[in-house]
């Protein structure tokens, strides 16, 4: 009898992954739209599949987690609005087709590991504190789990849920990713618009046609991020960090200026963008999971691959304009890391 009712049981979780709370290549890549909103805190392939799409389309949804969180609502908000599409919170049909038929290709393929993918070497452990940063040689990943998520642009508990019992430190192994272009050149920006009310930023071109979109985090109570309009000064892959004592930040003890190495995991991530105002700038951020959920010590914060896009396209001199928001943004989180001064 036992014997009988575990057969059942295995038979029902092979059938039906799902219930298990798992996804897979086909459900994601076959996923129809969903007729009422999603819930915010469990994945769900439609979800997956909108977050790629939106990213393929240059309206960011930050990290792809498979979740309908903050950040792909104001991503569909954008492209809904961008496009002449009505918007309420849940996914309209002609925004669904719109996206998908500005898209080619499955959403998920399978990638095989390579050797660079797991050669490392990767921290140990990422400190919380700037002070415990600067004796490292190099802010690396902590694994090749976490590398591979970021070159995805998913969050680890999605790309592990669609790889169940898969080695993402053997090279050679096949899993199923987002599939997301590596590279991405965008018409020339004209303008970059930041919202600090909202916690986006838009890259529009000289005819004012918003090109990308990007949720972002923005300033704080204590360290608020400039007024009016600034330009672009210079843009550096992989920055080194550059603390300032002056900024008398609560969580750094050294009374005397100090360097961070570059990484994907330093506090202002794997791209700086220099802004006319010293000290401030559009930076990458160790926490992509965090990004407009948090605040930052002035500096404008995106995931590392949106900070690379915009890096990679925007030119010296590009004006960014910063809409002014309440002065009340007590009800923000505080981040772990913030951007303050960075160089390559």
């Amino acid at each position: 009898m036992m014997r009988w009712m575990l057969g059942a049981v295995m038979s029902l979780w092979i059938l039906c992954p799902a219930l298990a709370g798992n996804l897979d290549a086909v459900a994601v890549n076959d996923a129809a739209r969903p007729e009422k909103q999603p819930a915010t805190d469990k994945l769900n392939a439609s979800v997956t599949k909108l977050q790629i799409l939106l990213d393929r389309a240059q309206f960011s949804p930050g990290q792809i987690d498979g979740k309908f969180g903050e950040n792909a609502q104001k991503a569909m908000k954008a492209f809904a609005e961008q496009n002449g599409i009505a918007f309420d919170k849940t996914i309209a049909p002609e925004l669904w087709d719109q996206l998908n038929a500005a898209s080619e290709g499955p959403v998920v393929v399978d990638y095989t590991i390579t050797d660079a993918d797991v050669k490392g070497p990767f921290l140990k452990r990422l400190p919380a504190k700037l002070d415990e940063m600067k004796s490292l040689e190099a802010l690396s990943y902590t694994s090749p789990l976490e590398g591979l998520a970021e070159k995805f642009h998913m969050s680890e508990e999605l790309l592990k849920t669609l790889n169940p019992r898969k080695a993402f430190d053997k090279s050679g192994e096949t899993i199923v990713v987002a599939n997301v272009p590596a590279q991405r050149e965008l018409p020339r920006i004209a303008r970059v618009e930041i919202d600090k009310t909202r916690a986006t930023l838009k890259a529009f071109d000289g005819s004012g046609r918003l090109i990308a979109f990007y949720p972002a985090t923005i300033g704080s109570p204590d360290r608020p991020t400039p007024m009016g309009t600034l330009k672009v000064t210079g843009t550096h892959e992989q920055p080194t960090y550059h603390y300032n004592p002056e900024y008398k930040f609560k969580s750094v003890k050294s009374k005397r200026p100090f360097d961070i190495k570059p990484g994907p995991n330093n506090p202002v991530g794997s791209y700086w963008i220099g802004l006319s105002a010293q000290g401030y700038g559009i930076h990458g951020t160790a926490e992509p999971d965090r990004v407009s959920k948090s605040a930052s010590h002035g500096c404008i914060r995106l995931t590392n691959w949106d900070a690379r896009v915009l890096g990679e396209n925007v030119k010296r001199g590009t004006p960014v304009v910063f809409l002014d928001a309440p002065t009340d943004t007590s009800s923000r989180q505080q981040g772990k890391t913030a951007g303050s001064r960075a160089s390559n």
